[in-house]
């Protein structure tokens, strides 16, 4: 365990397993659909990659960037697009593929978004859920786990650019970031 994490709260296997199962109902639910999944960089792209080598069916993939959290602990409410997709979304059924959903609010910002480029649906499929922080009216389509409100790193996520790169998701050690 990295000297920084107070704790493992999902471990690289329970991810690997519970990525194969989101697969799986990606892949069933979009048969026949060619789904565009859409990664929100930089946290999901490590979940991403795992989820679209499982998922069984064709599908599309792009990526977007954007910032809400900068360098802080908490996110400012304030959305800016870093990189937008290279596809259109106009008929598409899309997923947007997240690796934390807190708050909601960049979520939502994304939804309204991509809803302009008249999608057929989108859906959400988040690793992790931390529903006591949500202050945007949006649940997830699909969901990994629910995590309790701790600032966590792992597997993608990150605290200042760093830590994203460890296989487990863990509770980062408050004096690292307070």
């Amino acid at each position: 365990m990295h000297p920084d994490v107070d704790r493992i709260i999902v471990t690289k296997e329970e991810i690997a397993e519970k990525v194969s199962v989101l697969a799986g109902m990606i892949s069933k639910d979009y048969e026949n659909r060619n789904p565009l999944l859409i990664s929100v960089l930089k946290g999901a792209f490590i979940f991403m990659a795992d989820l679209l080598r499982e998922v069984t069916i064709p599908c599309n993939v792009d990526f977007m960037a954007v910032s809400s959290y900068g360098k802080k602990s908490a996110t400012t409410g304030a959305v800016k697009i870093l990189k937008d997709l290279d596809c259109k979304v106009e008929g598409r059924h899309v997923i947007i593929v997240e690796d934390i959903l807190d708050s909601g609010l960049t979520l939502r910002y994304i939804i309204n978004y991509l809803a302009g480029g008249k999608p057929a649906s989108v859906r959400v499929c988040t690793l992790l859920d931390k529903p006591s922080r949500r202050q945007a009216d949006i649940r997830p389509d699909y969901t990994g786990f629910i995590v309790p409100d701790e600032f966590i790193v792992g597997y993608g996520l990150d605290y200042a650019d760093r830590y994203r790169n460890l296989p487990y998701v863990g509770v980062l050690k408050r004096e690292i970031y307070s």
